[in-house]
């Protein structure tokens, strides 16, 4: 079995609904796993999305800030959530699909503006959630398992438009990408879109703040598809649709895909 996945980072799936239709329709990823959906469940626009063939989907949502949700072609079945760091946020959901693959979509929080949890409690928050998903990993050794979202730290000096201009700035800094690495290596996950693009610079997200975020070009690779070793190897065709991030009224971030042979 193939299938394609897509992770999304979408900032208000009823605001960008006609851009999730778009990306739907022109892509076609079997599985696409949204962040920061901004919306109870219950108000998530599903019917377009059932139109163009995604007639599963299992989410977390609140009103108004976070929330993660998993659309699918595939019959997926919602097997739960963690509460990490005990902050009451719908950042993470799993679903399983008939192969036995589980996927787990996390949006990790983004930390505030300033690395010192002392005097920013939201970037205490930040390191806290990688602890404890750390912990989890360490201590239920996945298998079969794929792990995407907006993890909000690029950790390679190449995933970010300048290492040393970024150093002291929230989602590269060595404290979070140190924490991110303890985390990843817990779980022996491997970062599939890297195996696949291992040189280069790469971005997924844009700040809003560019007047011309393009031409500037001073992106980060916060969003990420995982996979545990066992099935890493079945990992390819990883890419960034970097032209989403230029559509219409658009999210700061670009959709990243993979494809997976299991």
């Amino acid at each position: 079995m193939s299938f394609s996945l897509a992770t999304w980072n979408i900032n208000s799936v009823r605001l960008r609904e006609g851009l999730v239709a778009r990306l739907l329709a022109e892509e076609g990823p079997d599985v696409l796993c949204l962040q920061e959906c901004k919306s109870p469940v219950e108000k998530i626009p599903t019917d377009q999305f059932r139109e163009l063939g995604y007639g599963h989907m299992i989410a977390r949502g609140q009103k108004g800030y976070n929330g993660v949700a998993i659309l699918s072609k595939l019959p997926i079945e919602d097997v739960g959530d963690m509460d990490f760091a005990r902050l009451g946020h719908a950042r993470h959901v799993a679903g399983r699909l008939e192969n036995g693959v589980t996927i787990h979509n996390f949006y990790v929080p983004a930390g505030g503006d300033v690395p010192d949890r002392d005097v920013n409690e939201k970037f205490g928050q930040k390191l806290d959630f990688l602890t404890e998903m750390r912990d989890w990993f360490k201590a239920e050794q996945f298998d079969r398992s794929i792990l995407v979202g907006d993890l909000n730290i690029a950790p390679r000096e190449d995933d970010v438009w300048s290492h040393k201009q970024l150093l002291k700035v929230v989602s590269h800094t060595p404290i979070e990408v140190q924490h991110l690495a303890d985390t990843q290596d817990a779980g022996n996950w491997v970062d599939i879109t890297r195996q696949d693009i291992p040189e280069g610079m790469l971005y997924s997200w844009w700040s809003y703040r560019a007047r011309d975020w393009d031409a500037a070009d001073k992106g980060r690779r916060l969003d990420h598809v995982w996979a545990t070793s066992d099935i890493a190897a079945a990992g390819h065709s990883s890419r960034v649709l970097r032209d989403a991030r230029g559509w219409e009224k658009p999210s700061d971030h670009a959709p990243v895909f993979a494809t997976f042979d299991l």
